[in-house]
């Protein structure tokens, strides 16, 4: 994958180490152009939330001309867990359904249904990111100029498998 060695690139990604190395040592981008945000899951929520302003800045402040979400398929989601854990605390569990009947008798920003469906996110890590990529495109304070893409990297034999 080579890319023009002027073209600043940022590289949205979550925690996963092996990935950020493994862009760094693939992607033949001049590591002066290279920008990678880390976040915990390479996720927008709302077109209007934190990662997406960290986003904005990046494209202002870098010149970015091009974002990648990254992701591998090997880095699964795991809130059910947390959402287990979470229910088995009392204190958690009451202020969690007190917040879920304000939720749904009130009008707040509130980008899902329930606090659970929040946390959950997507159904799977593949839908988020590509519900972010879509995000990204279609931002109104993104430039026209900016391409957007998704990789995903399967880790068994540590390959690019597609650049949406």
């Amino acid at each position: 994958m080579s890319r023009d060695d002027k073209k600043k690139v940022l590289y949205v990604i979550g925690m996963d180490h092996k990935l950020e190395r493994f862009i760094k040592e693939e992607t033949n981008v001049n590591p002066e152009n290279m920008i990678i945000l880390q976040r915990y899951q390479p996720v927008i929520s709302h077109p209007f939330d934190e990662l997406m302003r960290d986003i904005i800045i990046a494209v202002f402040q870098e010149n970015v001309e091009e974002i990648v979400v990254a992701f591998a398929d090997h880095y699964h989601k795991n809130t059910e867990d947390i959402l287990i854990k979470v229910n088995k605390n009392k204190e958690l569990k009451d202020k969690i359904q007190t917040l879920d009947y304000l939720f749904n008798n009130t009008n707040p920003e509130f980008p899902k249904g329930t606090v659970s469906e929040w946390l959950q996110g997507g159904k799977t890590l593949m839908d988020g990111v590509q519900k972010t990529v879509h995000i990204i495109r279609h931002h109104p304070l993104i430039p026209s100029h900016v391409k957007v893409k998704e990789l995903f990297i399967k880790q068994e034999n540590e390959k690019l498998s597609g650049i949406v």
